[in-house]
């Protein structure tokens, strides 16, 4: 087995990471960013695939990265693991059905509720203790996932027509258009930025370069809120006006 994900504040990242160790002690997870998770991918049997649902949906750079080595999937099982905030509906079935259109055999998905990301929205944010109770009963969810999967009952989280109606009207059918592009919407105060360059170093979109010793932000934002999330002096936003809480998997995790 091999694990592929694509990670903004770590959650998708940490799933992977803990889904393989427990499936095989020897198993690796990469992150999309690596240039060697597609020479691992291609020498796997299976890949599990995790990322962080956006809007019902794939954030693009993880549609993108799916459809540029398309021929990599190609008889490929996969199990697909779709960590959220909220519920998504069909988080797994959403990136399941385009590697199906890839000729991977979809065999199976789960949904992991996690501390969400969006750090700049106030009606989003849990107690510290919440998060850290999330990210518990998401390892135990893990490890019941990895046991069934063994025994050849792999679940089905996300699969599905039911699931499909739920992520279509839940969220998908009204915001799903967000993720279809690049965003242009990230703002960073100059007023406030330091020019550390942290946030040109961590977006994976190369979206943030520094002009005059300030961060200036491009239009191929993918919302992974990494930016936001890691600024000494909160000076990003994106969804909100205001950083109400960085987020981190660091924060949570045992």
């Amino acid at each position: 087995m091999t694990g592929i994900y694509f990670s903004g504040t770590g959650n998708s990242a940490y799933a992977a990471e803990c889904f393989c160790r427990e499936y095989d002690a020897c198993a690796k997870a990469y992150s999309i960013e690596d240039s060697a998770a597609v020479t691992a991918a291609k020498a796997a049997d299976m890949i599990v695939f995790a990322y962080p649902v956006m809007f019902s949906t794939v954030p693009k750079i993880m549609r993108d990265y799916v459809m540029d080595n398309s021929d990599v999937w190609k008889g490929k099982k996969v199990f697909i693991i779709a960590t959220m905030g909220l519920f998504s509906g069909d988080g797994s079935g959403s990136l399941g059905r385009l590697l199906k259109s890839c000729g991977a055999e979809v065999v199976g998905g789960l949904h992991l509720k996690m501390p969400d990301s969006i750090g700049d929205e106030k009606a989003l944010k849990r107690p510290l203790e919440k998060n850290k109770e999330l990210v518990r009963r998401a390892e135990q969810k893990i490890k019941a996932a990895v046991r069934t999967l063994k025994e050849g009952h792999p679940t089905q989280e996300g699969i599905g027509p039911l699931y499909y109606m739920a992520g279509l009207f839940g969220q998908r059918l009204y915001f799903g258009h967000k993720t279809k592009e690049y965003s242009s919407k990230l703002r960073i105060n100059a007023d406030k930025c330091i020019g550390c360059g942290k946030c040109e170093k961590l977006c994976p979109m190369g979206n943030i370069t520094m002009n005059a010793g300030k961060a200036v932000s491009g239009s191929r934002c993918t919302m992974c809120y990494r930016c936001i999330n890691k600024c000494p002096k909160q000076a990003i936003t994106l969804l909100g006006k205001k950083v109400v809480e960085q987020c981190g998997i660091e924060k949570y995790r045992p």
